[in-house]
């Protein structure tokens, strides 16, 4: 199949892309390098440098033929959001419809789309959430991803364009950008290497689930020949609170830091955890990297790339 994945420059799309490629697949990368690296690209996808709110997207769509379209690139720091919801909403609703509108008139088969499995849910009312849990996000950057949810599903039911919508926890691993609000694994690490202060937002209570990449890179190839059109969380259904992600980084990396905490970050949710059961049943998918496992392995990289 000959398939774009947008945002293939950034931390997951371009592992994605990796494995796409290694499947066979014909793959174009999308990616204005705002956040992604050059040196992610893999060297056999076709890449072109564009913003998804291009005009210049619907000629790439008529140049190229997509059978699928991988949709990951975002801005997706939820603090930036919250700071600047106009920046959020032009890129993610509004560089959507534009992919969408592109695909319809293009003949595009199927539509994956990285959501959230926590922004979208807000304050949890049952843990862990699985799909069915009430959808109240309180941060803009949750808004904007429900709201394409609603547009993919109105894409079905108004053009036949299926879709695949997986609702990410919080995924970290190598080739995470340490250097954003996003991505507190990476941004931890990276300051334990270097010899800084990390701090911690708040209480540290808060809770996440943390998703190792390559575990949703299978998400990613299993779903991709799924028929129908579905929303699947992709999570571990395992919290853990960032004063226990600190203390485990700690150890690993061995520099003895202090546990330092700052202000609580706006729109931050306090607890987050969702269950991927639905996802298992239907392709076997679940987690297959213990937390502490894929720390080992995402501290090494860090250390080989800093």
């Amino acid at each position: 199949m000959k398939i774009l994945v947008t945002g293939g420059a950034g931390f997951i799309a371009s592992q994605v892309t990796d494995a796409f490629i290694e499947e066979g697949h014909d793959v174009v990368i999308l990616d204005d390098l705002s956040t992604g690296f050059e040196k992610n690209i893999n060297p056999n996808a076709k890449f072109v440098k564009m913003n998804i709110t291009d005009t210049a997207v619907s000629r790439l769509f008529e140049e190229e033929k997509f059978d699928v379209v991988n949709h990951h690139a975002a801005q997706m720091d939820v603090r930036r959001s919250v700071a600047d919801p106009i920046f959020d909403a032009t890129t993610n609703i509004l560089g959507t419809i534009n992919l969408l509108q592109a695909s319809i008139k293009t003949g595009v088969n199927k539509f994956m789309f990285a959501s959230t499995g926590g922004a979208v849910y807000g304050e949890q009312e049952f843990f862990p959430a699985d799909e069915s849990n009430p959808t109240n996000p309180v941060s803009p950057y949750g808004i904007a991803k429900l709201s394409v949810e609603k547009y993919l599903y109105y894409y079905l039911k108004e053009y036949s364009l299926n879709h695949t919508i997986l609702r990410y926890a919080n995924i970290y691993g190598p080739r995470q950008n340490p250097f954003g609000e996003a991505g507190v694994v990476a941004i931890f690490i990276t300051k334990l290497i270097n010899g800084e202060q990390p701090v911690i937002n708040g209480s540290g209570k808060q809770t996440r689930d943390y998703v190792f990449v390559k575990d949703v890179v299978k998400a990613n190839l299993l779903t991709l020949h799924d028929k129908g059109s579905d929303i699947y969380n992709v999570g571990t259904g395992i919290e853990t609170n960032v004063i226990e992600l600190f203390s485990l980084l700690n150890t690993i990396i061995g520099n003895g830091q202090a546990e330092k905490h700052g202000p609580a970050a706006a729109g931050e949710q306090m607890r987050s955890v969702i269950t991927s059961e639905k996802l298992f049943n239907k392709f076997g998918w679940k987690p297959a990297t213990a937390l502490n496992d894929g720390l080992n392995e995402t501290v090494a990289y860090f250390k080989k790339n800093i």
